[in-house]
């Protein structure tokens, strides 16, 4: 494997004592730089030197970078070493041969280049090929694995919990934070001691904190040195992800459980079964069936009218939900919206809200974090869109029509059993996506191959002890760069640690610290939570505490309830930055002493932004009036008319529909750059409503062809001439 040599920084070399360097002065005599350049320039272009290097490891790029070094070194250090200055004074009087720099030349760029020193060290501590020995404990365990495999509500999940509850102790490693409190708490209710461990919170049932035989917890959390009964990992097919299937891949090949029972889908079974091999133990299939139907409809609903209770639109981007759910409340109906970065509390909020059959509340706007985690009585599932943005395993954006995976994952959400609907439906916004929505949905779920992994924090402490002057995330870079993995593995997208990293790289902090706090699970998109981050490492990095009354002064708390949806959207950031404290609090107790208190303003905080979410559409009407960042707003004289056509218009079709509205109306520009524009402050929404009327001429003066004249016209003209 060739090592990406683009990663090798080049380390600083000082020059040597002037005591020293005025030996080889006194011995010959000061060197002419000019005839000292033309003999460097001769050593650079000799093939026989180039090639010498490249067996030390430096290949092309190095080697020229080494040498503008070592030149530099040569002509502009007030001292260089005293046989290194007899050599060179011997060679421009002809008395010596250009040959003899190289090992001068060797021993510099080993300097600047440390690595090149200890590169079989690095090579063996970035071997990823055999990833279940790192789990000695595991391996002297006759494990037995059962396989529960199926589609969204076919119970799965359901028949391994009945036997993680009879087991005498028990483990649950789930994906979310909801899912692991809801294990907890039905384990509770079922009279089975139950403790609950997520990266912020640790709730003990003994009073004393003494730990349960039972335990749920999200998948990172969970422990592989205690012994367990019963195991189980659900979602295994997330052992795929690009940024968090090492967690599964851990837990599978780690637990140190008697039994182990994953659950999934089906396109796993035969990756676990060739994982498992490797480390000699046998899966055990169950299958399982869905246990309610549900149907792709041949009809779009086409128009927010069209809705009925039971009803959830499921979209991809904040946006969209905040523009569809003040459209249905012009329409004098309720909804309840659940978006990702919305609070846990806040989630169950809304879906209690929806699930109530007392409740007014029949329609749910939502993005697909509804996939798994919450259960809701769906009847109707409505993709308002196929395409969403995701980040593939280089780490890369991109915006993509969602796979047969995440398609089946949501439509399964319809007709739940247990739930008041026993048969679900399946349809799309829009005419031109129901095809689409078809033939992903009649395409069979590509098999997984390849497991996640993540460099620890031991391996990087050894890269760090051969490499002390590279920075943490250059440290990462190599890793990944030189590790070996065989086929059955991927290192995962490291991007967001490389960024923590580079944040907060020039404050003094070691490097377990450092890369304890890179490991933090934050949103990078998020600016203020970014900002929290770095003054969190600034505090500890001076050994000061972060008390309760530090955080309430930074958060600025108490907090008034929202009045926009910009003043929401910060809220949650704020919520999001407690998370990070309490996050830090269990891996530095002594510097993040506040836990409980911060947990207590959280819920406070949590309540005020249910109910912010409830009167979202309020909300959404402000942002319109004062052109608040983060909300597509109809407006002008026709804005309820403008927004009911909204829904209607035709689709971009393909992979890259990037959500494409066409406009559905005279005057209709409310276009994705109208929008930004009018976040941006560029454009205020009257001159919007101008710009609309102002189109709505234009495409009247055009005969309604839908092309608008612009100043082009006269060169179409003259270019037809030409044509004749």
């Amino acid at each position: 494997m060739s090592n990406d040599t683009s990663l090798f920084v080049p380390i600083t070399v000082k020059g040597e004592t002037v005591g020293d360097g005025s030996i080889g002065l006194e011995l010959t005599q000061p060197l002419d730089k000019g005839e000292l350049l033309k003999v460097l320039n001769k050593f650079y272009k000799k093939k026989e030197m180039q090639k010498l290097a490249a067996d030390q490891g430096l290949d092309a790029r190095l080697f020229h970078q080494a040498f503008v070094s070592f030149r530099k070194y040569v002509l502009e250090m007030t001292a260089i070493t005293a046989d290194l200055h007899i050599i060179l004074h011997d060679i421009c009087c002809g008395a010596g041969h250009v040959d003899d720099i190289y090992p001068y030349f060797i021993r510099h760029a080993k300097q600047i280049f440390p690595m090149l020193d200890c590169m079989d060290d690095l090579r063996k501590i970035s071997d990823l090929r055999v990833p279940a020995n790192w789990y000695p404990e595991a391996r002297t365990i006759d494990r037995k694995v059962i396989f529960h495999a199926g589609p969204t509500n076919s119970g799965k999940t359901y028949h391994a919990i009945q036997r993680y509850l009879a087991a005498k102790s028990g483990v649950y490693c789930g994906p979310l934070k909801l899912l692991a409190h809801e294990i907890s708490e039905k384990t509770n209710n079922a009279g089975v001691p139950c403790d609950l461990v997520t990266g912020e919170e640790r709730a003990f049932v003994d009073p004393d904190g003494r730990q349960a035989g039972h335990v749920a917890c999200t998948i990172e959390m969970c422990s592989v040195n205690t012994p367990y009964e019963v195991a189980v990992i659900d979602e295994i097919q997330m052992i795929k992800d690009p940024s968090r299937g090492w967690a599964w891949t851990r837990a599978l090949l780690g637990l140190c459980a008697e039994e182990i029972h994953v659950c999934g889908e089906t396109a796993a079974i035969n990756f676990i079964k060739e994982l498992m091999y490797t480390t000699g133990e046998e899966v055990e299939v169950h299958n399982y069936k869905r246990l309610t139907p549900f149907s792709i409809l041949d009809q779009a609903v086409e128009s927010l009218d069209n809705l009925r209770p039971g009803d959830c639109i499921v979209c991809f981007s904040k946006n969209d939900i905040y523009s569809i759910s003040r459209q249905i409340e012009l329409r004098g109906q309720e909804c309840a919206v659940i978006y990702g970065s919305l609070p846990p509390g806040t989630k169950l909020s809304q879906a209690k809200k929806f699930n109530d059959p007392d409740d007014p509340c029949k329609i749910l706007v939502a993005t697909d974090a509804i996939g798994m985690g919450l259960n809701l009585s769906i009847k109707r599932i409505i993709f308002n869109s196929l395409v969403k943005p995701t980040t593939n395993e280089k780490g890369e954006k991109e915006m993509d029509t969602i796979s047969t995976s995440q398609a089946l994952q949501i439509a399964g959400r319809a007709g739940r059993f247990s739930s008041v609907y026993n048969e679900g439906e399946v349809t799309t916004m829009y005419r031109d996506d129901l095809p689409i929505l078809k033939e992903i949905l009649g395409q069979t779920v590509e098999p997984i191959e390849t497991a996640g992994l993540h460099p620890t924090a031991e391996q990087i402490e050894m890269f760090a002890y051969h490499l002390p002057d590279a920075t943490l995330s250059n440290l990462i870079d190599i890793f990944v760069s030189l590790s070996q993995v065989d086929g059955l593995y991927f290192v995962c997208n490291i991007d967001d640690f490389k960024f923590l990293a580079d944040m907060i790289q020039h404050i003094p902090l070691n490097l377990r610290s450092r890369y304890v706090f890179c490991t933090a699970p934050i949103n990078r998109k998020q600016p203020f939570v970014c900002t929290s981050f770095l003054k969190f490492a600034r505090q500890f990095s001076r050994d000061e505490p972060l008390t309760f009354g530090w955080v309430c002064r930074h958060v600025s708390w108490p907090l008034a309830p929202p009045k926009n949806i910009k003043d929401l959207v910060h809220l949650e950031a704020v919520h999001d930055v407690l998370d990070l404290y309490l996050w830090l609090s269990y891996r530095f107790m002594d510097m993040f002493p506040d836990a409980n208190q911060v947990r207590e303003v959280q819920k406070e905080l949590d309540t005020i932004i249910q109910q912010g979410v409830r009167s979202i559409t309020r909300l959404i009407r402000a942002s319109e009036s004062q052109g608040a960042p983060g909300v597509t707003a109809a407006t002008g004289p026709n804005a309820t008319q403008t927004s009911q056509n909204d829904t209607a218009g035709p689709r971009g079709r393909g992979t890259k529909a990037l959500n494409h509205r066409s406009p559905s109306g005279p005057g209709r520009v409310d276009s994705p750059l109208g929008s930004k524009l009018v976040q941006d402050g560029l454009l205020t929404p009257k001159l919007l409503e101008q710009l609309q009327r102002e189109w709505a001429k234009r495409l009247s003066q055009d005969g309604g062809s839908g092309k608008a004249s612009t100043g082009n016209d006269k060169t179409k003209g003259k270019n037809k001439k030409k044509k004749k």
